[in-house]
Order: structure tokens, then C-alpha cells, then sequence
């Protein structure tokens, strides 16, 4: 008889662990996925990044054969300098031509990518500058080869083809980080409340013993927090209870001065892994 009272309880014993147990996994899974994104993020980022790089070592190219070009064109009536600026001109509108089809490859990526683009924005603004560097060099070039009859028609009209796309990379690139601070933003963000039992009920938080049992409670009165800095909250009352779930270790009831509660969170990411909502019932 001994045996058959022990076995249930240890049964009962057993389905508690395991239900603490999946609340961590659970947790866990969260924190997993949530290092997934940012390491896609970072790989994103790195792949923009080396595009970018790669423009840039094009205009130190074309850099390189505007200055033979300027050696050459100092004799053009032999026929070597004229080979020699030949053979740079179509390079330098080869190599416009690569980097506008990299730039046009790049904004098409900004229109998928998850990163945050802060820091690109300063790259893309140094790009910028670059290209109207390099385009103001180029101008310069045309003007004096057309007066030996040297220049290649369409090269100003890629130069200028290449400083629009420039443009709109840039504005592009604007509208995706502000998107992605948003996303990041709300990301961070949570609400919680704490009233009497009395003002909870009457804001429709808590019904019949239930807290936020549907969607008809009023949001607006509830404080919304950024979890990343917001880590203390006075509850100005000597009575407090937590109505919402949060995993046991990852806050504490403290008394102030005052002998009234402090909730301190010492573990943001655990605490509200199982709810973005905070009440408190106060007295």
C-alpha cells in the first residue's frame, strides 16, 4: 500500500519539474532565435559592406587611369599616347558601368535586408561624396579632350546615370533605417500597470480573478517602457503582488525608504520572455 501512495506523488513531483523545465527551454528557444537574426543581420551587413568596397576600389581605379590619361594626353599626336588614352577612356567607362550594375545590385539588397543600417548611412554618404569627386574629375577630363577631339560622347551621360543611382541609393537607404529602428524599437518595448484591485477591474484588466483574459482591456493605461533601460519600477504602496507571469529569478520585490515596493528586474531578456504586459496589483 506504501508503494502505491509513493509512486503518484513521485509521478506529481516529476510533471512539476518538467513544467519548469519547458518554461526554460522555452526561454531558451527565444534567446536562440533571437541570436539567430542577429547573426543573419551581421552577415547582411558584411555583404553590403564588401559591395560597397568594391565601388569604392573601382573609383581608385578609374583614379589611376584619369592620371595616365592626363601623362598621355600631354602629347596626343604620337601614336602611343593616343593608344594609351584609348585604352583608359574605355576602361574608366567600363569600370562606371561595373559600378553602377554593383550599385543597382546594392539598393536591390536594401530593399530585402534585415540589418541595421546606421553605420552604412555614413559609408553611403562617403560614397556619395566620392562620386561627385570622381564626377567633377571626369568633367574636367572630357572638357579637355574634347578640344582634341578625343572625348567619347557617351561617357557624361553614364557619369550622370551613375550620380542619380548614387542619389537614390541614398535615399533608399534612409527610408530602410529608419524602418529597422522602428522594427528594433518595438522590438525592446513593453507596457505594464499597477493599480488596486478596484482600478484594474474597472479598466478591464482583471475579470472575474482573470488578468488580461481578452483584448477589450484599456492599453492606454498601461506605461510603455523601453526594456533595455528601464529596469526599476516604484509601485509607491507597501502591498504588491505581480498578476502577470515572469519567470521566477529574474526580478525582485524590494522596500525602499519609504518601506514601500521596488520592482527591480535583474534579467530583462528572461523576464519578459513570457509577456511584454506587466500588472501589479497594489493596496
Amino acid at each position: 500500500m506504501k508503494k502505491l501512495f509513493i509512486l503518484p506523488v513521485c509521478l506529481l513531483a516529476l510533471a512539476a519539474c518538467n513544467g519548469g523545465k519547458t518554461v526554460e527551454e522555452k526561454a531558451q528557444q527565444e534567446r536562440d532565435s533571437l541570436m539567430q537574426v542577429i547573426d543573419e543581420k551581421e552577415n547582411e551587413l558584411n555583404e553590403i559592406m564588401g559591395a560597397i568596397n568594391e565601388v569604392q576600389e573601382g573609383f581608385r581605379q578609374i583614379n589611376e587611369a584619369e592620371g595616365r590619361i592626363t601623362v598621355a594626353k600631354t602629347n596626343p599626336e604620337g601614336g602611343s599616347a593616343k593608344d594609351v588614352i584609348r585604352d583608359n577612356i574605355s576602361f574608366i567607362q567600363e569600370t562606371m558601368e561595373q559600378n553602377r550594375a554593383k550599385i543597382e545590385q546594392l539598393r536591390e539588397k536594401l530593399k530585402t535586408t534585415t540589418v541595421n543600417v546606421e553605420k552604412l548611412t555614413k559609408t553611403i554618404e562617403n560614397l556619395q561624396a566620392q562620386l561627385e569627386a570622381q564626377n567633377k574629375n571626369v568633367q574636367e577630363l572630357e572638357a579637355q579632350l574634347a578640344e582634341k577631339n578625343l572625348l567619347i560622347a557617351t561617357q557624361g551621360e553614364q557619369i550622370t546615370n551613375l550620380n542619380q543611382n548614387v542619389n537614390d541609393l541614398q535615399s533608399e537607404n534612409q527610408q530602410k533605417q529608419e524602418t529597422i529602428q522602428q522594427q528594433d524599437k518595438d522590438m525592446h518595448t513593453a507596457w505594464f500597470v499597477f493599480g488596486t484591485k478596484a482600478e484594474l477591474k474597472e479598466q478591464k484588466i482583471l475579470e472575474k480573478g482573470d488578468v488580461l483574459k481578452n483584448g477589450n482591456f484599456n492599453k492606454d493605461y498601461f506605461t510603455k517602457i523601453d526594456i533595455r533601460i528601464d529596469r526599476e519600477i516604484k509601485l509607491y504602496s507597501k502591498n504588491a503582488e505581480l498578476l502577470t507571469t515572469h519567470p521566477n529569478g529574474s526580478y525582485q520585490l524590494v522596500k525602499d525608504a519609504k518601506k514601500e515596493y521596488v520592482l527591480k528586474i535583474v534579467d530583462p531578456a528572461k523576464f519578459w520572455s513570457t509577456s511584454k504586459y506587466l500588472v501589479i496589483q497594489v493596496k
